[in-house]
């Protein structure tokens, strides 16, 4: 009975087009050309955690797409604002962002955020003045009508 199931299912696989990647290998041509915007409205309350996963996540998009093929936003409000302020102090979270922003990620900090919190954007780290966007929810629907998809963690 157990040899008939191992049969159907191999079956199934090779009819349905299953294909099964070793640990290591992604096909060539798998991903095609992605434009993504990642909401970070931060996750207390341990944000230092949740940014470093979150950051985590992107490398690993961008390694499994290639840079070359792919096009990240990540759009920053709320508590998600804080990743900038704890990388001040933060040396990996410093270090995480500059390889982000070496492979092309673009990062958006709300303006809204700014004001409600008086946060002057130039204590943030590694914020200039064309990072900041009217509204970080508004940014986020304007990309995804852009073609962007939306990735929250």
């Amino acid at each position: 009975m157990r040899s008939i199931a191992i049969a159907l299912l191999a079956v199934a696989v090779c009819l349905t087009g299953f294909k099964v990647f070793s640990a290591n290998a992604i096909p060539t041509g798998y991903y095609k050309d992605q434009k993504v915007v990642y909401h970070n409205d931060g996750s207390g309350p341990d944000n230092a955690a949740y940014f470093k996963r979150m950051l985590n996540s992107i490398k690993n998009h961008e390694e499994a797409v290639g840079k070359e093929h792919l096009e990240i936003r990540v759009v920053s409000h709320s508590a998600g604002v804080e990743l900038f302020q704890a990388a001040n102090t933060d040396k990996d979270l410093a270090a995480r962002i500059d390889a982000m922003k070496a492979l092309g990620v673009s990062f958006l900090i709300c303006n809204n955020t700014l004001r409600e919190r008086q946060i002057d954007w130039h204590t943030l780290y590694g914020v200039k003045e064309e990072d900041i966007v009217p509204s970080g929810v508004a940014e986020l629907a304007r990309l995804q009508g852009m073609g962007f998809v939306y990735v929250h963690l």
